[in-house]
């Protein structure tokens, strides 16, 4: 991933709140005919590892190899920035679209598990963190115990051991405040969610 050094993610904590905020990242390996296979997988980043399963079903972890090198992309909040909101389109009018975004990518080394034990940890840890967020969480242990033996068979574990970790926030940090703030505007009109979060984002780094 380019990263300019103003768009840069370096602390840690920073980079895990984003993934963990969205909860979910492409995994992307490469099969044997040499074409790139991805999956957006619910994830949970525990230390140096990330957690996840595939369904059964889903012929992409029949092409990964223990030890195979994987990419996980995470991506945050994006939104189509126009050229219109810059204050500098006033002035000399030398202006651009653009598009802002916020992304993690995790590479390392990915494992496909099958035993059922590492099945039940994983969608344990998984569940726990994604209804950890819900007033009344679910956990698996409120299903039936031969119902989720049943669904635990239809799924296959992948753990990435994480090598390598690249952050990029691009939130138009090239232009001018006056810039800025009419992005920000610009993207609340848009009335978006996506839009708001991005002008949020933009907000918050500015005022920060």
């Amino acid at each position: 991933m380019y990263v300019p050094p103003a768009h840069r993610l370096d602390d840690d904590a920073e980079l895990r709140a984003l993934v963990a905020g969205v909860g979910a990242a492409e995994l992307i390996t490469t099969a044997a005919d040499g074409y790139p296979l991805a999956t957006l997988l619910p994830i949970v980043w525990d230390g140096d590892r990330v957690i996840a399963h595939l369904a059964a079903a889903n012929d992409h972890w029949r092409h990964i190899e223990d030890g195979a090198p994987a990419l996980l992309v995470c991506r945050g909040a994006q939104a189509y920035v126009s050229p219109s909101w810059y204050a500098a389109k006033a002035e000399h009018g030398r202006v651009v679209p653009t598009w802002n975004y916020s992304a993690v990518h995790l590479r390392g080394r990915v494992r496909i598990h099958r035993d059922a034990e590492w099945l039940r940890d994983a969608v344990t840890l998984l569940t726990s963190v994604h209804e950890g967020r819900r007033e009344a969480p679910w956990r698996v242990t409120d299903a039936p115990e031969r119902f989720v033996a049943g669904q635990l068979r239809g799924i296959v574990g992948v753990e990435v051991a994480v090598e390598a970790v690249e952050g990029k926030a691009k939130l138009s940090q090239n232009r001018s405040e006056a810039d800025q703030r009419g992005v920000v505007d610009g993207l609340r009109a848009a009335g978006g969610a996506e839009e708001a979060a991005v002008a949020e984002q933009m907000v918050a780094r500015l005022d920060g």
